[in-house]
């Protein structure tokens, strides 16, 4: 069984519709995060819970933001995906889900549209909104490690729907994904959401956040390795990436304070070495506290 690491809470969203007291769910080491779109413009029942994902993010269309409302820990499995017996894990797979109040369906949108019925139409959402999603993505890859890429295709509903743009995983892609992919990415399952979101906005609006290069959105591997999570380098950490980043560090000639090299558990002497890398960056100056952030680790292994 995965052991949870690192804040299971996103910051400031409501407990006010919390569901793991009830469904439980299974601890893993998320490094997915799942989009959805409810295909409504209220915040869910989600069937009392039995549907429900880790997030919900409802738009406040007057103040232009998206309130959040968290009904599993973000590393505990929640239950929006289906999952048939006998093939692929899905919702137990490392998966974050989060469900975007409002539509993909160009039919429902002129439909609410043309009653006057106030929603985000998410292949048009505006950039406030985009913004609020692409925060809570940097968010994850800097607590989570969750990396800021996915899927190319992208496709519009309905031809998303069952497939419809061959945009869905197999079960072995599926298995060694890790990043940002949508509903409609998902094996065994037949939803087309959350359709065509501008996923590159999307991703340009969380490097820019997390001041990380703006890199076209795809699965291809990275010159510079994917950013795992400040979780990983805390008091008591004992992993693979502590030893990637002190082997790097001694490379970079940042290892005076080693006494026999860098090793798998994190210590002063990371710290101190991480901290006189960043002090001989201009870019990082300003907050040399010996702490890996995504923009330490780019310009270390860069």
């Amino acid at each position: 069984m995965s052991t949870k690491t690192g804040p299971q809470r996103y910051p400031s969203a409501s407990r006010a519709n919390w569901y793991q007291d009830d469904f439980g769910g299974d601890p893993m080491q998320v490094n997915v995060v799942v989009l959805h779109t409810t295909e409504g413009s209220t915040l869910p029942g989600y069937g009392g819970g039995s549907s429900a994902p880790n997030l919900t993010a409802v738009p406040d269309l007057a103040a232009r933001k998206l309130k959040w409302y968290q009904h599993f820990d973000i590393e505990t499995s929640s239950r929006a995906l289906v999952n048939l017996s006998g093939g692929v894990e899905t919702n137990t797979l490392n998966v974050c889900q989060v469900e975007l109040v409002g539509t993909c369906d160009p039919k429902t949108h002129t439909k609410w549209k043309a009653a006057g019925r106030a929603h985000i139409y998410w292949p048009d959402a505006p950039d406030w909104a985009l913004q609020a999603v692409a925060r809570f993505l940097s968010w994850m890859h800097e607590e989570h490690g969750v990396p800021l890429s996915g899927p190319k295709a992208w496709p519009a509903y309905p031809t998303s729907y069952a497939n419809g743009g061959g945009q869905r995983m197999s079960g072995a892609k599926w298995k060694a994904f890790k990043g940002v992919c949508g509903h409609m990415h998902v094996p065994e399952n037949v939803h087309g959401d959350p359709g065509a979101i501008d996923f590159a906005r999307i991703l340009k609006y969380a490097k820019a956040d997390l001041d990380v290069d703006d890199d076209t959105p795809g699965t291809t591997t990275p010159a510079v390795p994917a950013f795992p999570g400040r979780k990983y380098f805390v008091a008591g950490a004992s992993n693979a990436y502590v030893l990637q980043l002190g082997k790097q560090l001694v490379k970079r000639g940042f290892g005076d304070h080693y006494k026999v090299g860098p090793s798998r558990n994190w210590g002063e002497a990371d710290r101190l070495n991480v901290r006189d890398f960043q002090k001989s960056r201009k870019e990082l100056r300003g907050d040399a506290d010996g702490v890996p952030g995504p923009l330490t680790w780019r310009l270390l292994f860069s």
